[in-house]
């Protein structure tokens, strides 16, 4: 039987939200952090991104350092960290500290961004961005090798570091600097490229952790037809920021054009469905991993809760007795 994992995503998009509201956003996230934990849930995963008038979060270290606080053992990922806005040395530092303080637990996934927007807002050239990224990495890894950076990571040499980009020129990237390599979009071929790349390089190939196939976000509900009527609007807010955001050539998982909730609810990017029907799908194999959203465009709190206690309460514990 297929085994299937299961995630909690947060981005904190909140299209309108007050002060108020954003920090009880905040802080709803820390206690589904230590829930999730305790319930199996395998990972915690952040994004960043920046100029996003629905707060899109945009400094992912000190929250991942924040979920480590309130956790003691899941992974928490942050996908993608936009290297050309930090500077490399001090990007090592916060690495290397929040390293200490999660006792090794985040990893990052390293990435050009694809939104000129947010180069523009740190006076970052967008045209040389390839070989500046290379040229930060460089500078970061050297840092934590040569001891410029201290303390040095609790990881070593380094905590875990994979390459996003769903490209060639990604994968060979993800070789080139001795990464691991962790595809938006692309099958088989990708892991090819980035494989035979390291080979060439003299060095044996990292993970590669290709995109998975199936439902981008999953949600849970009694009734799904309720859940769509009433907070539809949010995934449908979720959806459309994303969409305004990405050029037709633009690799994204997360990809839903829906113009309405109908829409989406026959796109199956977006997914609501009852326990027992979410359980059988993972059973069969069609849901390989289940990434809840619980604060998908603002989702309020009673639904965010409930949502998620049915995933960890009642899904997880029947699809891992199987």
């Amino acid at each position: 039987m297929a085994r299937t994992n299961f995630v909690a995503r947060y981005d904190f998009r909140a299209p309108g939200a007050t002060p108020d509201e954003r920090r009880e956003l905040f802080g709803r996230s820390l206690e589904q952090a230590t829930y999730a934990e305790e319930h199996g849930v395998q990972a915690l995963m952040l994004s960043e991104h920046h100029v996003s008038p629905d707060g899109y979060l945009p400094s992912p270290i000190p929250v991942a350092a924040a979920f480590a606080a309130v956790t003691t053992s899941v992974p928490i990922s942050v996908a993608a960290l936009l290297v050309n806005l930090y500077d490399p040395i001090r990007l090592a530092e916060e690495i290397a500290v929040v390293d200490h303080l999660s006792g090794g637990r985040v990893n990052y996934t390293l990435g050009l961004g694809y939104r000129r927007e947010e180069y523009d807002l740190f006076g970052v050239a967008w045209e040389s961005r390839g070989s500046d990224i290379e040229e930060r990495i460089g500078r970061m890894l050297a840092a934590w090798a040569d001891g410029t950076v201290t303390p040095g990571p609790f990881s070593q040499p380094h905590p875990m570091l994979f390459y996003g980009g769903g490209s060639v020129a990604a994968a060979k990237r993800a070789a080139r600097l001795g990464l691991h390599f962790q595809p938006q979009l692309g099958g088989p071929e990708l892991k090819e490229v980035y494989e035979a790349e390291c080979r060439s390089h003299g060095r044996d190939p990292g993970f590669t952790l290709l995109a998975p196939t199936g439902p981008a976000n999953v949600f849970c509900a009694e009734d799904p037809d309720e859940f769509w009527e009433r907070y539809g609007h949010c995934l449908l807010a979720d959806a459309q920021g994303y969409a305004a955001w990405r050029a037709a050539d633009t690799a994204s998982y997360v990809r839903d054009d829906s113009a309405s909730v109908e829409e989406m609810k026959a796109a199956g990017v977006y997914v609501v469905h009852t326990p027992s029907d979410l359980v059988d799908l993972c059973r069969s194999g069609e849901i390989r991993l289940v990434t809840a959203h619980p604060a998908c465009g603002g989702l309020p709190a009673d639904p965010s809760w409930a949502s998620l206690r049915l995933i960890c309460e009642t899904v997880i514990p029947a699809v891992r007795a199987d």
